[in-house]
């Protein structure tokens, strides 16, 4: 996979004056199967989290609350998206070396993902990351 493969998603935002609904359906604009939700809050300003890539996980990102960038690299380009709006997504296919930086005060990241929990699923060196790519093994 290549950095060109993720793309920033739009999701529905139905208006209210009472407040605004916004939903994803998996296979529609979550363009998997979900095997798996999970959320990362309270992270303490200047962390990071992720720093792994995963041999089959794809994972779709939301900032419900607050902003972080994704940062996403493939060995031979990074590119980052900001996430500051709870009606857009990014999709990350797997195979690719992510983290999650700049988190904002009170800020809350909903992520889903295509397979279960695996450890075995991934890659935790970056050089032992490289080598795969350049192996051709992820």
């Amino acid at each position: 996979m290549k950095v060109s493969d993720c793309r920033l998603v739009d999701i529905p935002k139905i208006p209210d004056n009472r407040g605004n609904l916004s939903f994803v359906e998996q296979n529609k604009q979550i363009p998997f199967e979900i095997c798996r939700t999970y959320w990362i809050y309270d992270v303490p300003g200047g962390e990071e989290r992720g720093g792994h890539a995963y041999h089959t996980n794809d994972e779709f990102i939301i900032a419900l609350s607050g902003s972080f960038d994704v940062v996403v690299n493939d060995g031979e380009e990074e590119r980052v998206f900001t996430l500051n709006r709870s009606y857009y997504g990014v999709y990350l296919p797997h195979g690719l070396w992510r983290s999650i930086r700049n988190f904002s005060t009170n800020s809350l990241a909903l992520e889903f993902g295509s397979v279960p929990y695996d450890e075995s699923d991934y890659v935790f060196e970056y050089g032992h990351y490289l080598k795969l790519k350049a192996d051709g093994k992820i």
